[in-house]
């Protein structure tokens, strides 16, 4: 089963047309959350909105998940292991107010089991396969670095320096002062 998710803010009739053309050649069962869209889809199991807990299942049973680029939806992808295809809502096409979801798409691109289809005519290759890797509970190399940043970040304003003490030391020894007495 697929599972087609675009979130609850705004409809995605290209992608939902790509999914229920699909379900019609390979007839495989796509369950799809379409929000406020008012477009028929005669071959796709539709659901405007679903209850978390129908949703959770319905993610956790897919053998893919495909969405738009929401963030929600990747950590939600991420939680449950399952291979993840986001197609992004497009600015240029009048589907969002603007890229933020091709920026998203492109972030993320490199996030094992994350696949990336900017036109829905990349989707029956991608759905085609058998075994897509799930999206990986391993941290890119990009968190490392974002983390091991803000330590070193974190580390320099604990550290005291010629001047006195370090930012934070600064900043907390004034915590509780009477506000008058902070300068």
């Amino acid at each position: 089963m697929i599972f087609l998710t675009v979130g609850t803010q705004l409809a995605f009739p290209r992608l939902a047309k790509a999914l229920d053309e699909y379900a019609a050649r390979s007839n495989e069962e796509v369950i799809a959350q379409i929000g406020d869209d008012t477009e028929s889809y005669p071959n796709l199991d539709v659901r405007r909105i679903m209850k978390p807990a129908e949703f959770a299942e319905t993610f956790q049973r897919a053998r893919i998940v495909v969405a738009h680029a929401g963030i929600g939806t990747i950590l939600t992808a991420r939680q449950h292991q399952r291979p993840l295809i986001i197609v992004p809502r497009r600015h240029e096409l009048g589907e969002h107010r603007n890229d933020h979801q091709v920026a998203t798409a492109k972030a993320f691109c490199d996030i094992t089991g994350l696949h990336f289809a900017m036109e829905t005519s990349e989707l029956d290759a991608l759905l085609r396969q058998p075994d897509l890797d799930p999206v990986s509970v391993d941290y890119s190399a990009r968190h490392d670095d974002l983390v091991n940043g803000i330590s070193e970040f974190i580390s320099m304003l604990k550290t005291d320096h010629k001047d006195g003490p370090g930012l934070f030391a600064r900043l907390f020894s004034r915590l509780g002062q009477p506000r008058a007495a902070v300068k």
